[in-house]
């Protein structure tokens, strides 16, 4: 399975809460399913797997692509989960979502796909882009991706835009200052046990 396209509060009530995924919050508190509401007690490789589970499903990756991802945060200098996170935070869309023009990461990624939003003035409709400190993320000037982009910011997904990011709201324009602080990263996880997880396959 590559995307998933299914239920996402049923993610959600499995997962915890995924501020990327979806803005609705889920009315039962319990894993779905049958025996949703048995406590049961969870072993190490479980406990590892959801850790990898919240990453790949709040920011929308193949297992695919996750895996190239800790790849490339293995070779980084520091920590590796950090590195990891960093990654997938500076991603266009999730850029895209952080600096309000999207409720969602997947609603993000449909602005990015359909050429609606511009890096350094140029369309870039590739999600996966890595954004770079003094990149200057915008709006395709075109009154369609305007209106699109407006009317997405009147609900926004998260509250606060990170201190990475600036935005002007007129214009319609963001910049990236700087590569996103751990403290910022909205999606609680322990990113430690994703790296332990892929330590023996990856």
């Amino acid at each position: 399975m590559s995307r998933y396209r299914g239920p996402r509060l049923r993610v959600v009530r499995r997962l915890g809460d995924l501020p990327g995924l979806t803005r609705k919050n889920a009315r039962r508190a319990y894993p779905p399913g049958q025996h949703g509401q048995n406590r049961r007690k969870r072993s190490e490789y479980a406990i590892r797997l959801e850790e990898k589970q919240k990453l790949r499903f709040n920011y929308g990756v193949s297992e695919k692509q996750l895996i190239r991802y800790v790849r490339r945060a293995r070779r980084a200098t520091g920590s590796t989960g950090l590195a990891l996170l960093q990654m997938l935070e500076m991603r266009l869309d999730n850029t895209v979502f952080r600096l309000g023009m999207a409720g969602t990461i997947p609603g993000a990624r449909q602005l990015v796909n359909h050429g609606h939003v511009t890096v350094n003035g140029r369309v870039v409709d590739i999600p996966s882009y890595q954004c770079r400190p003094g990149d200057v993320v915008g709006v395709k000037d075109q009154e369609r991706s305007r209106n699109l982009v407006k009317a997405n910011m009147e609900y926004p997904g998260l509250a606060n835009l990170p201190s990475h990011l600036e935005f002007d709201k007129n214009t319609l324009v963001g910049k990236v200052n700087s590569v996103i602080d751990r403290e910022w990263i909205a999606l609680t996880i322990n990113e430690l046990l994703v790296v332990e997880y892929y330590s023996r396959m990856a």
